[in-house]
């Protein structure tokens, strides 16, 4: 089962959105058949490496608000992450520009590392205040993350996998997205924004009865009923005539 997560590395419901996903996956039946691809979303393509404000000046410029009033949304943000396990800390944040380190995510799709590439990029940003624009920083990430630092850091000297980032760009644009996180399963069922852990339990195991059906023995054969275990009914192997 495939689920396609359009995201951004400083979305905060984006890292959040990733932990009730988690939480769904745990759920179901055999959890380590579900793959998970990562597309690229810029929430601001136009944002400088090294901004002159901090997260909340940028943040009331962007939505035209007060200072005072992004802190408080932050803070609020914050707070419902904790109930998710996660630790913002919106004060030491370094706001940045991310194609880059969608470049790395794009790269880091070729060795398997998407995954834990991406929850690394969420912590550096949201937890560990460290600045995901800065080369070093991300070869530094990559390295963390298994990927080797010769290869990634002629990676990202390099134009590679600019145009993988803008064909997910594209393709969000086309669907009509106006934001992330945005999750697709099975090219079926499209969950919009970081609903609560239970829409994605929901929407998973619907998901996953269709891509695996319960099949249903007949309960007269007590060997054959055996075989289903919490909701679950694996096939009895046949022999080859």
């Amino acid at each position: 089962m495939k689920v396609e997560v359009w995201t951004d590395m400083i979305c905060p419901f984006c890292y959040i959105g990733k932990r009730r996903l988690e939480a769904g996956i745990e759920k179901l039946a055999n959890p380590q058949a579900v793959e998970i691809v990562y597309r690229s979303f810029e929430m601001n393509p136009n944002m400088e490496i090294n901004p002159l404000d901090d997260v909340y000046g940028i943040a009331a410029s962007r939505n035209g608000s007060t200072r005072e009033y992004m802190k408080s949304l932050l803070a609020e943000i914050s707070r419902r992450a904790e109930q998710d396990g996660l630790k913002f800390n919106y004060d030491s944040a370094k706001m940045t520009n991310t194609f880059n380190a969608h470049r790395l995510l794009q790269y880091a799709k070729q060795f398997g590392k998407a995954d834990e590439l991406m929850e690394r990029l969420y912590r550096a940003y949201f937890t560990d205040s460290m600045h995901i624009g800065d080369v070093s920083t991300l070869i530094d990430l990559a390295v963390q993350t298994g990927l080797d630092a010769a290869n990634t850091a002629e990676m990202l000297e390099s134009n590679r996998f600019s145009e993988e980032v803008r064909e997910d760009e594209a393709a969000a644009k086309k669907a009509g997205l106006q934001g992330v996180p945005y999750f697709v399963i099975n090219d079926r069922y499209a969950i919009n924004g970081a609903q609560p852990a239970e829409v994605f339990i929901q929407t998973l195991q619907q998901a996953w009865s269709e891509e695996y059906p319960i099949v249903h023995w007949p309960s007269s054969d007590d060997r054959e009923s055996s075989l289903c275990e919490d909701g679950f009914c694996s096939v009895p192997q046949t022999e080859k005539l």
